[in-house]
């Protein structure tokens, strides 16, 4: 049986000197068909499987929560699927027996927002949208469908004052060249979305 460590954090960021395995890593890959199921059934979604090489495997998972609810995956939500994903590791019958550390994380604000899911994720909060033929935006996310998001622009004000609220924006996706959420002490307050959006692992 593989020595498994489960670590809890809420961000996907990870220091050391360990160096990380391709993306498309069959051994990854492998492990994420094998935890999937088991990542889903507890109400989560497995953004990332990763492994990482150096005097212990590190095994990196990353998850997050269903994109139609808002706030982050709190910390008692990571060590009880940390657990249950350590169990399947350590009873992994295609293991070949090398110990492993396993991390699992959430993916924090800071990620580049890349998905449509990761829009929804991120509705009612502040972000910075660097637009394709067009003036950048900086607002809050009111709504996300297929085609693209609704932004209420934050219109610059004089320092001091309380900062303005454009007319919503809608952006299609294929005008958007990158997103990002901006790190705001408070968030959802006033942004249009009903309470019973806000996840269950943490309070808006």
């Amino acid at each position: 049986m593989s020595n498994a460590e489960a670590t809890t954090s809420s961000d996907a960021t990870g220091s050391g000197t360990a160096v990380a395995a391709p993306a498309n890593n069959p051994e990854a890959i492998r492990l994420r068909a094998l935890l999937e199921p088991a990542v889903q059934a507890n109400r989560l979604y497995l953004e990332d499987v990763s492994i990482l090489a150096g005097s212990h495997r590190v095994v990196h998972v990353v998850v997050d929560l269903p994109q139609e609810e808002t706030g982050g995956v709190n910390l008692d939500v990571i060590a009880d699927i940390s657990r249950v994903l350590s169990d399947l590791l350590d009873n992994d019958p295609a293991d070949d027996g090398r110990p492993y550390d396993l991390e699992v994380s959430s993916p924090g604000v800071a990620r580049p927002l890349t998905e449509v899911r990761h829009w929804h994720r991120a509705r009612g909060r502040m972000v910075k949208v660097n637009v394709i033929q067009g003036e950048n935006v900086t607002g809050r996310v009111q709504s996300v469908d297929d085609s693209g998001v609704t932004i209420i622009p934050e219109i610059a004000v004089k320092k001091g004052m309380k900062p303005k609220q454009g007319e919503p924006q809608i952006l299609p996706f294929d005008r958007i060249r990158t997103g990002k959420v901006e790190i705001e002490f408070s968030h959802l307050e006033k942004a249009g979305l009903e309470p019973e959006h806000n996840g269950p692992s943490e309070e808006a």
